[in-house]
């Protein structure tokens, strides 16, 4: 309120700035590392940070005057931060599209998320180990090739609300088909076609 009421010029903050805010006189926005969400560990990073990038872009000249938006990167040539640059939506959907078929991720592919939390590190990580080799196994008897079995990796951040997380990925055209053939102990989450894989 009291940046939009101009008590305040400069605003500092995280990308909820960017969602949501409407304050017709900001004229500069700056976005420092506007690569960081390019490293999280999910396949849609990319489009996360184009996201932000083109949302944070739109606070800027929204009044009267022109609006200028710096973009500091340590990648500035990734097709992601390049399109936000030039608000291309077209030219960052090829790029994405392209990578996606290539990785087989959705919407080309299915994924299946399996994640296994404990309050000790060692018992996650065995676990989540023991399982991927049943799930390599019970593939390989009948015959499953058409699916990636990827990781065990920790999940990201690997500890919340006290329990070390780790996880698995199955991607394919029927990852389903995999666990119909695998009975999972308790405690393992299964997240069919999930929003986020970090």
């Amino acid at each position: 309120t009291q940046f939009a009421n101009g008590e305040a010029n400069i605003l500092v903050g995280t990308q909820m700035i960017a969602k949501g805010l409407h304050v017709p006189n900001v004229t500069l926005v700056g976005v420092v590392l506007a690569d960081f969400g390019l490293h999280i560990p999910d396949y849609r990073s990319g489009e996360r940070t184009f996201q932000v990038l083109c949302q944070v872009a739109g606070r800027a000249g929204r009044g009267p005057s022109p609006g200028k938006v710096i973009i500091q990167s340590y990648v500035p040539d990734h097709y992601a931060i390049e399109a936000a640059r030039q608000q291309d939506y077209d030219s960052f959907y090829r790029h994405e599209i392209a990578f996606r078929k290539a990785q087989r991720y959705p919407p080309i592919g299915k994924l299946v998320r399996l994640t296994f939390s404990h309050q000790d590190q060692a018992i996650s990580r065995k676990e989540v180990f023991r399982v991927a080799a049943i799930l390599r196994r019970v593939a390989r008897e009948w015959g499953i090739t058409h699916l990636d079995l990827i990781g065990p990796a920790p999940a990201y951040p690997p500890r919340l609300r006290n329990m070390w997380r780790w996880h698995l990925l199955l991607r394919g055209a029927n990852p389903q088909m995999l666990l119909d053939k695998t009975l999972l102990p308790p405690r393992w989450v299964v997240d069919i076609d999930p929003v986020t894989t970090n």
